[in-house]
């Protein structure tokens, strides 16, 4: 089925989306920051399991009751088995031991099965590494885009990738939602998502750049994106329907890992859609920019 949407000819409404949603993002992530979690925070993880089910509400109130604050109470595997992560930047390794006693006291039956204490050290060097992984993923990807394809399609790829890790940080921030080691595994994750998609509509822009002779770049892109359309479609529903599933029935281990992978998704087609061919537009692509050179003397091989 052929398609002829003018995607370009509402760029300028994306733009300012995209604009407002950064300014937003940025905003928040200025002022607010994120809510790291215990992987960056510092403080302490204790599994423990019980004979029957576990009542996760008796645990919270037992708990608050001591105390505590900031601290998360999940099912980890079985409805018995508990996993509780309290926030703890004072550093103290000997948390576990307290939360475990009065557990054990308000029922026999609990049983430790481990405890780990991350210090608010390792958490910010945990924070510094992440940061510049990416960093340095997004500027191998600029090297790879630019080798194969061309410097402007390169500047359309990092502008897009980091368009969509920059508003999915800025949802994050704006709904204080967790930020841990997972939900940044799903960053690097839609990086890699987002960038596959660019480079199949980048492909596409190419080869229609050299065969399409008479039209105008904005024709051209329209064309590109309608001819990839049904594919970006097909991909993104599909890993959809995935992370959907994991949403729903993931437990909270993995629930902000499936959120973010979800927002990256649509972000990231949204993104290789109209993020990749605004840049390339706002910076003047033409056809002679991906004219294939003729090699030295080509000139002279029809003379007789």
């Amino acid at each position: 089925m052929n398609l002829d949407i003018k995607f370009m000819s509402y760029r300028r409404f994306a733009t300012i989306g995209s604009v407002v949603l950064l300014i937003l993002s940025i905003g928040s992530l200025s002022f607010k920051g994120l809510n790291l979690g215990l992987d960056f925070s510092g403080g302490t993880l204790i599994e423990v399991s019980y004979d029957d089910a576990a009542d996760l509400s008796e645990i919270r109130d037992l708990m608050f009751n001591n105390g505590f604050d900031d601290f998360q109470v999940v099912n980890f595997g079985s409805n018995s088995d508990v996993l509780i992560k309290v926030a703890d930047k004072d550093g103290n390794s000997q948390l576990g031991d307290v939360i475990y006693k009065f557990l054990q006291e308000a029922d026999s039956s609990t049983e430790l099965k481990r405890i780990e204490f991350v210090g608010p050290q390792i958490g910010s060097e945990l924070r510094d590494q992440g940061g510049l992984g990416m960093l340095v993923a997004l500027g191998m990807i600029l090297l790879y885009v630019a080798f194969r394809f061309q410097y402007k399609f390169a500047l359309g790829a990092v502008a897009a990738l980091a368009h969509d890790v920059v508003i999915i940080l800025g949802l994050f921030s704006i709904l204080s939602w967790d930020f841990d080691l997972t939900v940044l595994a799903a960053l690097l994750a839609v990086i890699g998502y987002s960038l596959n998609d660019t480079i199949v509509v980048s492909d596409r822009m190419r080869e229609n750049f050299r065969g399409e002779r008479g039209f105008e770049p904005e024709e051209i892109v329209n064309r590109s994106i309608n001819q990839t359309l049904s594919r970006t479609l097909i991909t993104s529903l599909t890993t959809l329907l995935v992370l959907f599933a994991l949403f729903i029935f993931g437990g909270d281990m993995i629930r902000g890992f499936s959120q973010a992978l979800i927002i990256g998704v649509l972000i990231g087609t949204y993104s290789s859609i109209y993020v990749v061919a605004n840049m390339l537009l706002g910076l003047s692509i033409t056809q002679d920019d991906l004219a294939i050179p003729e090699p030295e003397g080509a000139e002279f091989d029809d003379m007789p």
